[in-house]
């Protein structure tokens, strides 16, 4: 299978410095960006992905790691919203990334009798039937033969297919909601104090490990023939009078400076948009501003329970996820307005999360119970008029000057729907006829036969003399990618190994990180490709030597790029330590950046 090789990068660098425009240019590597990529590569479109940090760096690691319609949209009586969205999950479930995303139960506990039973249980009912029938709502079964053009004149118009079970939202394993008494919510989540509900209501959504979800839509994309290259950073943008054509980069791996040029240049560079846009000397339609969010990650043992849960709080909702062995817990929802590369927890932003879950729980969490802490800014729409400002978490697609498109906003369950209006728009300017989308019908890498190799899995580690339980784990990160890894341990059985300090993780997980998952740096394999930076008790300081020696050989580092690559981290761990322990934004952020960014050369 297509790998995002050390060598597959140079390759995509040096065809993009080469010359030939490209028929689409996308900057961002987020899922929105990747989803971009891979839509028009799978029209027949040549095409571009930029990123100037690491895949899913941003936004598209640091989210509450659902894939879900939204309940709390419903109060909100965006009902477009919901059923898209679990349209989405619904695809995302059975056909297009099931090896990836899987199905999670939450417990909305009750605390008044009679009316918030019916209110809450009147919109669950909505919820699950808008699932069962939001598949069908989207046209999800033609195949999409339709095709976008520069005459059409129509934009936003999705040509989607799909064949077979799944084209409701509802997904595989997805069970439909449950009242609960006291006495059986107990039982589910015998962390709940007894007075702290009256009753509960149990539905079902999505759980996704974002980032490995994000950098497989980007291999996907490279494997139809998309040019993909991280740590590559856009100066400034070309231009023919008005238009733009293409873009100024540098490749700040080596420091190397060309130009892309492309037809049409796609901004997803989700909170930074407005300095993307920036760079073209435009006012923009409208403008996305930074809302950050944080989340806490404790132990699994912490809270006795088989289900997530779902609490109000005086702004939104707060949620217990399922995480492994973990629990995830968030979230915040404050405005950012300091750097944005990256955001910082700060001491009163844990206190709030700690407050909160702990109104319920018969045995509060402490700070010594939080294992790690992360932080992430969501892109909301913020237009100059009414009308825009109130589309918050929807997306919009412009185009602000000829050859640039800008897509913003949106959710991550969306991602899919958001880069095919966006390849549209870009579209309907050129000359010749662009198919419509297909990637409603398309698996990931790694979606093919997984469900078939789950259930050959006792056989699997049999043959590769690895435990069951190490099999589970593979598949459920990388599907039917499954036998690269093997085939590694099977040429070198020591990276059968598990990480020191993070022994959910084999050494050969952290090599196929470099050799087909573009990870250039420590940080990307501890805190994107893995999660071990929020999932071990040091946040990855015991295994980074090792992690930054089975790197070296395939990246051809000296042992001072080694040592520095390791010594950057901890400084990583320390700042954000640091910025932990401070009352607000301005404190911690100042605490965090106190930490060196990976250096430019």
């Amino acid at each position: 299978m297509t790998a995002l090789s050390p060598a597959s990068r140079t390759a995509a660098i040096e065809t993009m410095a080469a010359g030939p425009e490209l028929d689409v240019l996308v900057i961002g590597g987020g899922v929105v960006g990747a989803g971009c990529a891979l839509d028009a590569a799978t029209r027949g479109l040549s095409v571009g992905l930029l990123e100037m940090r690491d895949w899913a760096s941003g936004t598209s690691s640091r989210s509450s790691k659902l894939i879900h319609g939204g309940l709390r949209y419903l109060e909100m009586l965006d009902f477009g919203l919901v059923r898209e969205a679990l349209t989405e999950r619904g695809l995302l479930l059975d056909r297009i990334a099931p090896h990836l995303v899987r199905p999670v139960p939450f417990l909305y506990p009750l605390r008044h009798r009679v009316w918030e039973r019916a209110y809450v249980g009147a919109g669950v009912a909505l919820y699950d039937g808008m699932a069962y029938t939001s598949g069908t709502a989207r046209g999800l079964s033609g195949t999409g033969s339709s095709g976008t053009s520069g005459t059409s004149g129509t934009s936003g118009t999705l040509g989607t297919g799909s064949s077979g079970t799944g084209s409701s939202g509802t997904g595989r394993g997805l069970r439909r909601h449950r009242h609960l008494s006291r006495r059986r919510a107990l039982r589910e989540a015998p962390c709940l104090r007894k007075d702290a509900l009256t009753g509960a209501i149990q539905y079902w959504d999505a759980l996704v490990d974002d980032a490995r979800h994000t950098v497989t839509v980007v291999r996907t994309a490279a494997s139809f023939g998309a040019l993909a290259a991280n740590r590559v950073e856009v100066t400034g943008f070309l231009r023919q009078g008005e238009r733009v054509t293409g873009a100024a980069v540098t490749d700040l791996e080596t420091g190397r400076r060309f130009e892309v040029h492309a037809k049409q240049v796609i901004n997803a560079t989700g909170v930074w948009t407005d300095d993307t846009q920036a760079l073209a000397d435009t006012r923009g339609q409208f403008h996305v501003r930074a809302s950050k969010g944080i989340h806490l990650v404790v132990p699994r043992d912490r809270l006795p329970s088989s289900t997530g849960l779902i609490l109000r709080t005086e702004k939104s909702v707060l949620f217990v996820i399922p995480w492994g062995r973990h629990w995830i817990i968030g979230t915040t929802d404050t405005e950012w307005s300091l750097a944005k590369a990256h955001p910082a927890a700060s001491s009163s932003d844990i206190d709030y999360l700690l407050e909160h879950v702990n109104s319920v729980l018969s045995l509060p969490l402490t700070r010594e119970d939080v294992e790690g802490v992360y932080a992430g800014l969501r892109p909301l729409l913020s237009g100059e008029s009414e009308s825009t400002s109130k589309l918050s978490r929807e997306h919009v697609v412009g185009h602000p000057v000829p050859g640039l498109v800008v897509v913003a906003g949106g959710k991550y369950t969306t991602y899919r729907v958001m880069a095919a209006d966006a390849i549209d728009e870009a579209a309907r300017t050129m000359d010749a006829l662009v198919p419509a989308s297909c990637t409603a019908s398309l698996p990931l890498i790694g979606a093919d036969g997984y469900r078939a190799l789950w259930n050959q899995r006792r056989a699997l580690a049999a043959t590769a003399g690895i435990h069951v339980a190490r099999v589970e784990h593979l598949l459920n990160r990388y599907g039917s990618c499954v036998f690269e890894l093997l085939e590694m341990i099977r040429s070198d059985p020591s990276l059968a190994s598990p990480l020191p300090g993070a022994d959910d993780y084999l050494a050969a997980e952290a090599r196929y990180a470099v050799t087909h998952e573009g990870a250039l740096h420590l940080d990307d394999v501890l805190t994107r490709r893995t999660r071990i930076s929020i999932e071990a008790w040091d946040r990855g300081v015991a295994c980074a030597p090792t992690v930054a020696g089975l790197m070296a050989g395939v990246l051809g580092w000296s042992e001072e790029e080694r040592e520095r690559e390791v010594s950057l981290y901890l400084a990583r761990v320390a700042a954000e330590r640091e910025s932990q322990t401070k009352p607000d934004d301005d404190a911690a952020e100042a605490a965090r950046m106190e930490a060196p960014d990976i250096a430019t050369r």
